[in-house]
């Protein structure tokens, strides 16, 4: 059995919902951040990098979430290859460009140590967040997928990402096609799983 190690609300939740959707088996770790717990020689020892999420598996560690969602679920990645490259380029501007936006709030010690500098970060957030929003809302309709019907691996990490917006200063209601696909996704059998077990808000 596969064992997550993951941190509520943290993108490690994407792969806990794409086992989820694929009834693939896996025992949820909990990784306390409030206690530190990824930053301890303990959990070094299972991801080096101190973050989540970590998948232990049979043939060993695998870490990164794009990596870890087309792992557990290579049946919704698309055949073909512009579609399953369009995935990988949503996944790459989630993980690239969004994440870092939302990280520089909570997490701005990753870039600088000055609180002018943090609380400048913090300030840029809600606009960073807002023109990615703006920009997704545009790109969605454009995708052979990112309906929400939760048929590739991408829509667990566009989700999951969403679901950070409301903290971020960002109201989804202003981006039409965003708010679709989260409703969709919220509706999931999945999505519900992983709410249920206290992984998701």
């Amino acid at each position: 059995m596969f064992r997550l190690h993951y941190a509520p609300g943290t993108i490690s939740v994407a792969v806990a919902i794409a086992l989820e959707r694929t009834g693939t088996a896996y025992a949820p770790v909990l990784v306390d951040f409030a206690q530190a717990a990824q930053t301890t020689a303990t959990y070094h020892q299972v991801n080096p990098k101190g973050r989540v999420p970590a998948l232990e598996t049979p043939q060993g560690i695998l870490t990164e979430t794009g990596a870890l969602l087309e792992f557990v679920a290579p049946d919704l990645v698309p055949t073909d290859p512009f579609a399953a490259a369009r995935m990988r380029e949503l996944m790459c501007y989630l993980n690239g460009t969004m994440h870092p936006n939302h990280a520089h709030g909570a997490r701005g010690n990753r870039w600088a140590d000055d609180p002018q500098s943090l609380a400048d970060m913090k300030r840029k957030v809600p606009q960073t967040m807002a023109a990615s929003c703006a920009y997704l809302d545009q790109m969605l309709p454009d995708l052979p997928f990112g309906t929400g019907a939760f048929d590739v691996v991408s829509d667990a990490y566009l989700f999951v990402v969403l679901t950070w917006l409301n903290a971020d200063g960002v109201d989804i209601a202003t981006y039409p096609t965003l708010a679709a696909f989260q409703r969709q996704m919220d509706a999931h059998p999945a999505v519900k799983a992983v709410r249920a077990k206290g992984m998701l808000a």
